[in-house]
């Protein structure tokens, strides 16, 4: 029986027009949100005041890419390997060890990289998962010879691989010149054969940029294409082969390139649309569809990819996602963004299409791509006995039997034991006949999921739609962290993951027994040094949350705030308390989408906090009331750009530098004065520290506090300072760097002179302070170290791409 609005406001005591939000945002039916638990309503609620989560997330690291001027240089990180590459072949016999960290070089690496292996690349860093969250997976291809064969594309972890069906994963090469993978394609007339896309394109501003397109043509080794090293191919969405093997079409946010000659040396664009995906007929290679980015068309071809016409359809807009359908090809799917979705169908293979009614069970027109159709959509027709049967994926996965006229969900975002949200990828088991092979492999968020029957899966009479899902998330291991922090008398660590919430990691249970703390997207983390069940982490914008049973249990619905919001019953939403209990910062979003806060390393009670102002509390662990709370006051007038970084001397609380997105560096040494006297440093005083980007790292050396290195984003030269008397002169140390975004600078708890340095392209070391670094990544992979921390004398990489590493430099 279908529940009316005003029915589900009355159960869950919201307010109808809150009910009307959340179905149009989540993609979501009333049955789907009546079955929601209150603490879920409620964490939708929140979400609704961000209703751009994704595009925020890579404006965030877009802002840390730029240049002084603005600008992003064009095959900024493929310039920045190829000056490593010179680096390293210069050295006749590189160290085998640089401040304790392994190079993993052998003889054949050092003409280029440590040669590849299952899993890991160095052997000293320990990999601590998770292996059971996953991450945002763009596509998945099946060996059609051997279908316990998978490969995975994973946005920022690159190209993974299963020998077993998914039962457990091992990526392909952890030093693949890119790991923002984006798509992947295999050759159909031969499955040793594929191609890898790098580069996201599903945004107005990508954030992880590519590297164009890497081929392996014996299903292990990966080489990049170099023809497809420019900016055109910064951000390939789709790739497709003809059945022959013969023409290869890459989707780019740039527009569509084809490629003819076995070499692949020669790429001509033939359309110069950004497309999120393009598609050659399975049966006939001279047919192929192809689907705009953000434009709302389609095109089609006739003579192999050659040339293209715009197709005949409805008033579209958005991005268009399209698919063949198996039983038969004249019959194409499109699921087209516009508001919230809408599908329309093609049966005359792509060149008119004609709109379904696309219906809930209700009768209401299905908003079953939310608020983030321009992010997360994909269509899939692929059963070879019945072209009406049709599954979209939007936030939730939906099914079709009659061609797009009615849909129903089959899947629950809310629900562990369903499959996450936001769906990129659906595929087909090479097997898949309609009668007794039904398998289909689903990309998401959340990684790899499996549905082993589609017809009798999410066949529930009401929601939780969970029967049938089986998550494959085995070890495989792509989380995007930003930040980290670690219990050095439990072992326990905190991690914030892009959009995996605030988890935590239990030795006890090992890489696949990590547990959400706090859901939504993750930020800055910290550990009370001396209470193991005290951990603090965020939420967007500076909403800090504690965490007080060592991250044992999930949200409770948003008592854990300690910045001050709360859910006010009286009112049926989100409120804020008054000063002195909230950040004022965070309540209006005056703070980074994902914003610094720190404890104070002297006083586990006192943390710090960095919007357009600098907040500090004194009294974290105070009781958390609707009322009450710690007291929060601003510290630091604003200097008219975010805070973006943050560092307190160990051992002298009043000790504080503070950094901002432009650069701009202040020092104060009263930082515990109720009114703190801060003083400009570097980028606005005498100094030569110059840069007028974004101030990416503070760390103060633990014994001289008045050595600080300070760290900056763009792919620039100069990203790396030290000064050795507090601020007033200062020494440029990233001479033997690559240039690109530095984020974190560790300095070895006892001999200071060791240094380590995380970089968008991994870590680099150095035994002397920094005036000299090693010429090469030395690990734990290919892909940005966001944050490093200290346990002991265990260092801690916390990765955005691959979840967590740690080394243990005791012995060095």
């Amino acid at each position: 029986m279908a529940i009316s609005d005003e029915q589900l406001a009355q159960a869950k005591n919201i307010r109808v027009e809150q009910v009307q939000l959340l179905r149009r945002s989540r993609g979501a039916t009333n049955e789907t949100l009546q079955g929601l638990p209150d603490t879920a309503i409620r964490r939708a609620l929140r979400r609704l005041n961000y209703p751009d989560l994704p595009n925020a997330r890579r404006l965030f690291r877009l802002e840390q890419e730029r240049s002084d001027d603005g600008t992003i240089p064009a095959h900024a990180q493929g310039t920045a390997r190829d000056r490593m590459r010179t680096l390293l072949t210069a050295r006749e016999a590189p160290p085998q060890h640089t401040a304790g960290v392994p190079t993993g070089l052998t003889a054949e690496g050092i003409a280029g990289r440590p040669t590849p292996t299952a899993g890991m690349q160095l052997a000293r860093w320990e990999w601590l998962g998770p292996g059971n969250i996953g991450g945002r997976t763009r596509g998945i291809v099946i060996d059609p010879q051997d279908a316990r064969k998978i490969w995975a594309a994973s946005s920022g972890g690159g190209v993974w691989h299963s020998k077993d069906g998914g039962g457990a994963w091992t990526p392909v090469d952890d030093f693949l010149g890119n790991l923002a993978c984006s798509c992947l394609a295999m050759d159909p007339s031969d499955p040793t054969t594929l191609y890898a896309g790098t580069g996201e394109g599903f945004s107005n501003a990508d954030a992880l940029r590519g590297n164009g397109v890497f081929r392996t043509t014996d299903g292990v080794n990966w080489e990049p294409l170099t023809a497809t090293q420019t900016d055109d191919f910064r951000a390939v969405t789709r790739i497709a082969v003809s059945s022959t093997g013969e023409v290869v079409l890459a989707a780019t946010a740039s527009g569509l390139f084809r490629c003819s000659d076995a070499e692949r040396k020669t790429w001509t664009q033939v359309l110069d649309v950004p497309l999120g995906t393009v598609l050659f007929d399975p049966t006939d290679g001279s047919r192929a569809v192809a689907g705009a980015l953000e434009a709302g068309e389609a095109f089609v071809s006739a003579d192999g990819g050659r040339t293209w016409k715009a197709t005949t359809h409805g008033p579209w807009s958005g991005r268009v996602e399209l698919a063949y359908a198996a039983r038969n090809p004249d019959v194409v799917y499109a699921s087209v963004q516009m508001t919230s979705g809408r599908i329309y169908r093609s049966t005359d293979g792509g060149a008119t299409y004609q709109p379904r009614k696309t219906l809930d069970s209700s009768g209401h027109v299905a908003d079953y791509l939310g608020d983030q159709g321009w992010y997360g959509n994909s269509v899939w027709a692929g059963d070879p006995t019945d072209e009406n049967l049709v599954v979209l994926g939007g936030v939730d996965l939906w099914r079709s039997t009659d061609g797009g006229d009615h849909i129903a969900e089959i899947s629950t975002w809310w629900d562990a034991r369903s499959v996450h949200a936001d769906h990129h990828a659906i595929v087909s088991h090479p097997s898949y006949d309609g009668t007794g092979n039904r398998t289909v492999f689903f990309g998401n968020d959340g990684g790899v999921f499996k549905a082993d029957d589609l017809a009798r899966t999410g066949t529930e009479q009401e929601p939780p739609f969970v029967k049938g899902w089986t998550e494959l998330d085995n070890n495989y291991g792509v989380t995007q962290f930003y930040s980290g922090a670690g219990n050095r008398l439990s072992g326990k660590i905190v991690g914030g993951a892009q959009d995996n919430g605030t988890i935590c990691f239990d030795p006890a249970r090992g890489t696949e027994g990590w547990q959400q703390i706090f859901g939504g997207d993750g930020g800055w983390c910290a550990a009370d040094p001396a209470d193991p069940d005290v951990f603090y982490g965020e939420y967007v914008f500076l909403n800090i949350h504690r965490n007080t049973d060592g991250g044992t249990s999930d949200d409770t619905g948003g008592d854990r705030y300690i910045s001050g919001q709360f859910w006010n019953g009286d009112l049926r939403e989100w409120d804020w308390k008054p000063p002195p209990f909230r950040i004022s910062d965070a309540m209006t979003n005056k703070a980074l989408f994902i914003a610094p806060f720190m404890m104070d390393p002297n006083n586990s009670d006192r943390l710090l906090a960095g919007g357009l102002s600098l907040w500090r509390t004194n009294n974290a662990k105070e009781t958390n009331t609707p009322t009450s709370g710690p007291s929060w006051q601003s510290v630091k007038p604003s200097a008219g750009a975010n805070i973006s970084a943050l560092a307190v001397a160990l051992g002298n609380s009043d000790l504080i530098w503070v950094g901002h997105v432009n650069g701009m560096l202040f020092r104060t040494a009263n930082g515990t004065a109720a009114t703190p006297t801060w003083s400009t440093v570097g980028a606005t005083g005498p100094s030569p520290l110059r840069p007028r980007r974004y101030l990416t790292c503070i760390t103060i050396d633990p014994v001289d506090p008045d050595t600080v290195y300070v760290a900056f984003g763009g792919f620039e030269p100069d990203n790396l300072w030290v000064t050795h008397n507090g601020g007033a002169q200062w020494s440029q140390l990233a001479e033997t760097l690559p240039d690109v975004p530095i984020r974190a600078v560790a300095i070895h708890p006892r001999r200071t002179e060791l240094l380590y340095c995380g970089t968008e392209v991994g870590l680099f070391a150095s035994e002397d302070g920094g005036a000299n670094w090693s010429a090469t990544n030395e690990g734990p992979t290919n892909c940005s170290v966001d944050q490093l921390f200290w346990m002991d004398e265990t260092l801690v990489s916390a990765t955005h791409g691959r979840g967590m590493f740690r080394i243990d430099l005791s012995a060095v």
